[in-house]
């Protein structure tokens, strides 16, 4: 089974290239989508959050009130104290997954969807972790796919889910400089990455990359230079 690691900065198309590869025959998992599952009452990672950050972050349904812990996060310079309590459940359940894949199909090719696999260990390395589930992850991950794109077409994306140019979309563009200021610049990670995906064309033009990618996945070649790019 080759294990991969596809990243990339919010709106820079990391999901439709992990739809993309779905359709071609990968095993996908997102780690967003595992992360808002461990939020939900009666999970130990709801519990340590709201011990953590306080009353404050519960909605009146009981569940967390996400935009509230988002500015504590982003804006109050607790963004690490998060994801300290949310990445280590995180890893350790896209760890057991992958050992599912693997007793299925031993010749899988297993993809997680992750924005922050780098910054991760950042900020691990930072807390002084050394040999922790965080700090070593990278090296769990036998190929990493970055997607590209200029930051200005990333913000223009990701604003553009809110809906029409109005007081929202402003909002939403604002909060994507912020996310963006936390996370490695696109030079940095694809000089880490054994592929880099450009994302800044059409989609026709990602689906070819995408396609050109799971080739290489699929040969599963341990001795690939890095840093191809699939353009």
């Amino acid at each position: 089974m080759l294990r991969v690691g596809l990243t990339g900065g919010l709106g820079s198309g990391k999901s439709t290239v992990a739809g993309f590869l779905r359709e071609l025959g990968a095993e996908v998992i997102e780690a967003d989508a595992l992360g808002r599952a461990m939020m939900e009452p009666g999970q130990s990672v709801y519990d340590e959050i709201v011990r953590t950050f306080g009353p404050e972050v519960v909605g009146s349904d009981g569940c967390l009130n996400r935009p509230r812990l988002a500015e504590l996060a982003f804006k109050g310079g607790r963004l690490d104290q998060l994801n300290a309590i949310v990445h280590p459940a995180v890893i350790a359940a896209q760890e057991r997954w992958m050992r599912e894949v693997f007793v299925r199909d031993s010749s899988a090719v297993a993809v997680v969807e992750s924005a922050l696999i780098f910054e991760v260990v950042r900020d691990a390395c930072a807390r002084g972790e050394k040999e922790s589930v965080l700090s070593d992850w990278r090296r769990r991950i036998d190929r990493v796919v970055v997607v590209t794109a200029p930051d200005e077409i990333k913000i223009t994306r990701f604003a553009a889910r809110i809906g029409p140019p109005g007081p929202q979309r402003e909002a939403a563009e604002a909060d994507a400089r912020v996310r963006l200021a936390h996370q490695i610049p696109d030079a940095e990670k694809a000089a880490q990455s054994d592929y880099v995906i450009d994302n800044k064309g059409d989609m026709e033009h990602l689906r070819a990359q995408s396609v050109a990618l799971w080739q290489h996945l699929k040969a599963d070649s341990n001795n690939s230079q890095r840093n191809m790019s699939l353009e």
